[in-house]
C-alpha cells in the first residue's frame, strides 16, 4: 500500500519576511475562490487539470488570450508565480466542489423533512471565501535545495517575486525511516509567529502476509482509568506479554484545567476561553501522541502481525452523567478516536494491519468463560462471578484478542463444521458472547477433529 508521512522542518533564518507570501496567496485563493463560484455551472464536469487550464484562460492575460474575462486578476497579482497560480486554482475548486456538495446534502435533509411533515430549522451551508491556506513550493520553480539544512525559496518581498535564502532545521530521515523513499514538494506552513517547511515523503509498504494460525496479535483496550492496556497473544489464545500505557500527571492537570473551566462558564457562561482550551488541547494532544508511541513500540518489540481495538461508533454516555464528569468523558471519548487514527497511521507505515472488532461486551464479560463480571466504583476491577477479581481492562484486551482470531477461525472453516463447533459451545452463535475462554475451547475442539 502506498504510505505518506510528513516532516517538520522549522525555520531558523527569515520568519517576518515570509508573511507578505502567505497574504498574497490566501488573497489570491479568496479572488479564484469566486471565480469559480461564478463559472460553476461551466466547470462542474470538468477534471482538476482541465479546471485549472480553463480558469487559466479567465484570469491570466497571454499572447494567445489577450483579454481574459477577469483580467483584474493579473493587476491586483503581478508576476504571480504560474505554480502558485495553478495551485490555487486546484485548492479553490476542491473548496468550492465541497460546498456545493454540502449544500445538496442539505437541500436533500430539508425536503425529505418536509416531506414528512417535520420541522427543518438548520441553516443551509455558506461559501467561506477566506481561508488560512497554505503554498506549496515546488522544486526547481520555488524551491530549491542549496544543502541538508540550507535551500532557495521565491518569496513575496517589496513588491517583487524574489529568491530567498533561508536555513530550516534538518531530520534524522533514518530515525524517520523515510531514507528510501521518495521526497515531495514542502508547504510552507505558519504556526503562531514562525514558519515551517513541511516535507512529504511518499513511498510502497508491503502489509505482514502470515498466516491466520501463526499471527501474533496486539489487543489494545482504551480504557477508563488507563489509556491503553495492551496484550500480545497467538493464535491459540496463549498471553505472550501485556503492558499498562497511562499518563497519570497530565490527567491529573487535565482534570484540574477542565474544572476550572466549567467553574468559569458558571460566573461568565459560556465563552471564549482560550486559555484553557489552548492547555487543555496541549495535554490532550500529548496523551494521545505518547499512548500511540508506547502501543506501537510495545507491538514491535513483540514482533506483532496486526493491532486489534475496538470500534467506537457514536457514544452514549451513561445516564446521570452531567458537568465537568460528561464533558471529560467527551474528551476521552474524543481522545480515543485520535488514538485510534494515529496508531492506524503508524501502523500501516511500519507494516503492521490492523483491524476493529464489536465492542459489545468486551468489558462486562470474563475472560475465563464465566460470565458478566461486577465493577468497582473506580471501574478499574472486575469481579467475576466466581469471586476473582482481575484488571478490568487487561480483561477486555484479551477478549478483543480473542474475538479477532475466533472472527478469522470462522472465516476459515466451512459452515457444517461452525456449526457442530456451535452444537458444543452455544456461547459461539452470538460474536457480541465471545470471549478467551471461547478461543480456547474452539482450539481443542478443532485438534481434536483433525
Amino acid at each position: 500500500m502506498k504510505v505518506v508521512k510528513t516532516l517538520k522542518h522549522p525555520i531558523t533564518s527569515h520568519h517576518r519576511m515570509l508573511d507578505a507570501t502567505l497574504h498574497v496567496y490566501q488573497e489570491a485563493l479568496s479572488f479564484l475562490i469566486t471565480v469559480i463560484q461564478e463559472q460553476f455551472i461551466t466547470l462542474e464536469s470538468l477534471s482538476t487539470q482541465a479546471v485549472v487550464t480553463a480558469v487559466e484562460r479567465l484570469t491570466h492575460h497571454t499572447r494567445q488570450n489577450p483579454n481574459p474575462l477577469y483580467a483584474e486578476f493579473d493587476q491586483r497579482f503581478y508576476k504571480f508565480p504560474s505554480y502558485f497560480r495553478r495551485s490555487a486554482i486546484a485548492e479553490a475548486f476542491g473548496i468550492v466542489k465541497s460546498h456545493h456538495s454540502r449544500f445538496e446534502l442539505w437541500q436533500a435533509e430539508r425536503q425529505h423533512a418536509l416531506q414528512e411533515g417535520k420541522r427543518f430549522s438548520r441553516k443551509p451551508p455558506t461559501l467561506q471565501a477566506q481561508h488560512k491556506a497554505f503554498p506549496c513550493l515546488y522544486k526547481g520553480n520555488m524551491f530549491i535545495r542549496t544543502s541538508d539544512r540550507t535551500a532557495n525559496i521565491k518569496v513575496f518581498h517589496q513588491g517583487d517575486w524574489v529568491w530567498l535564502p533561508i536555513t530550516f532545521k534538518g531530520q534524522d530521515l533514518f530515525k524517520r525511516n523515510v531514507w528510501s523513499m521518495k521526497e515531495c514538494s514542502p508547504t510552507l506552513v505558519r504556526t503562531g509567529k514562525r514558519y515551517a517547511l513541511h516535507i512529504a515523503y511518499k513511498g510502497d509498504v508491503k502489509l505482514t502476509q502470515t498466516e491466520h494460525s501463526k499471527q501474533r496479535v496486539c489487543a489494545v483496550d482504551l480504557g477508563l482509568t488507563n489509556s491503553a492496556v495492551c496484550s500480545m497473544m497467538d493464535a491459540s489464545g496463549t498471553v505472550l506479554a501485556r503492558t499498562f500505557i497511562n499518563q497519570a500527571k497530565e490527567k491529573d492537570r487535565m482534570r484540574q484545567i477542565t474544572g476550572k473551566l466549567k467553574q468559569a462558564q458558571r460566573q461568565s457562561g459560556i465563552g471564549a476561553k482560550p486559555n484553557f482550551w489552548r492547555r487543555m488541547n496541549g495535554l490532550q494532544t500529548h496523551i494521545i501522541h505518547d499512548t500511540a508511541h508506547q502501543i506501537l513500540a510495545f507491538a514491535q518489540k513483540y514482533h506483532a502481525d496486526v493491532i486489534v481495538m475496538e470500534y467506537l461508533g457514536k457514544m452514549r454516555l451513561p445516564k446521570g452523567t452531567w458537568g465537568a464528569k460528561r464533558f471529560r468523558a467527551k474528551l476521552q471519548f474524543w481522545a480515543k478516536r485520535r488514538i485510534q487514527t494515529k496508531v492506524t497511521e503508524m501502523a500501516h507505515f511500519l507494516g503492521m494491519r490492523v483491524s476493529m472488532v464489536n465492542p459489545a461486551n468486551t468489558s462486562a464479560l470474563a475472560f475465563d468463560g464465566s460470565g458478566f463480571v461486577q465493577r468497582n466504583t473506580k471501574r478499574d476491577v472486575a469481579v467475576f462471578t466466581t469471586g476473582k477479581m482481575y484488571h478490568a481492562d487487561l480483561n477486555a484486551s484479551y477478549n478483543i484478542g480473542a474475538r479477532y482470531v475466533l472472527r478469522n477461525i470462522q472465516k476459515s472453516t466451512s459452515e457444517k463444521r461452525w456449526l457442530s463447533l456451535e452444537a458444543k459451545d452455544p456461547s459461539l452463535a452470538k460474536r457480541t458472547y465471545w470471549t478467551l475462554a471461547s478461543l480456547i475451547r474452539v482450539q481443542q475442539a478443532l485438534r481434536l477433529q483433525t
